[in-house]
């Protein structure tokens, strides 16, 4: 499939396989491929560690906005890294889990983030998943997907993912982090999670990639005469 040079942003909640499926369409279509959650995930990550945020998730933010003038964040052959760390493992686990949306709903965080997105997509061909990326960071991509899904079922998917990785979780802690994702997402001041209004909905509670893949191709077909 021939695809002119275009951005595809993925939006949507989390766990609904938006990063999964937009590493298949980059393969597919030869696009470059970048994770805007990984980032978020990124400073949270710095944020645990250096102390910026408590256990109640109380944000140090003038400490963490001058900290992150000196934070080399970026992607690497492993994934994210922090220098010349790679931290996808960390990034991936609970403890960050259960902090990125508070982290994400600062503005400076939000700022420092959408920069180095709009620097990756100068090119075009590319393509993104997060949760505001049709809204906020790219508002005049190409093509926008809003993903959705079954809360059990992402929370499911999510478990399986980090049992995969050796953790012991507890599926009803899943669903409650999941929620709570959801509505501070949703109802953050800065960039809230929404579905942009040219964005085309994509609910996979019952779909299969392959499916999905199907779906993605016939879009595109019928957009793009390709």
């Amino acid at each position: 499939m021939q695809v002119p040079d275009i951005i595809i942003a993925i939006d949507g909640y989390s766990s609904t396989g938006k990063s999964s499926f937009a590493k298949i369409i980059a393969k597919e279509l030869s696009f470059l491929y970048l994770d805007s959650g990984a980032l978020y995930r990124g400073v949270t990550l710095f944020a645990i560690e250096n102390g910026y945020i408590s256990d109640d998730c109380t944000i140090d933010v003038p400490g963490l906005e001058k900290a992150m003038e000196e934070l080399d964040l970026h992607f690497g052959p492993c994934g994210t890294y922090i220098g010349d760390r790679c931290v996808e493992a960390e990034i991936r686990s609970l403890a960050v889990a259960g902090k990125v949306s508070p982290i994400a709903t600062v503005p400076q965080v939000r700022a420092f983030v959408d920069r180095k997105l709009r620097e990756f997509g100068k090119g075009k061909r590319v393509v993104m998943d997060g949760r505001d990326i049709g809204t906020t960071v790219f508002p005049n991509a190409e093509l926008k997907i809003f993903m959705t899904a079954d809360p059990m079922i992402r929370a499911e998917r999510r478990a399986a993912e980090m049992r995969a990785k050796g953790d012991d979780v507890n599926i009803e802690d899943v669903l409650k982090n999941l929620q709570e994702r959801d509505y501070i997402d949703s109802h953050r001041e800065t960039s809230p999670l929404t579905q942009a209004e040219d964005a085309i909905v994509l609910d996979n509670s019952h779909m299969t990639m392959e499916d999905q893949m199907v779906w993605l191709r016939a879009v595109i077909s019928e957009r793009f005469g390709c």
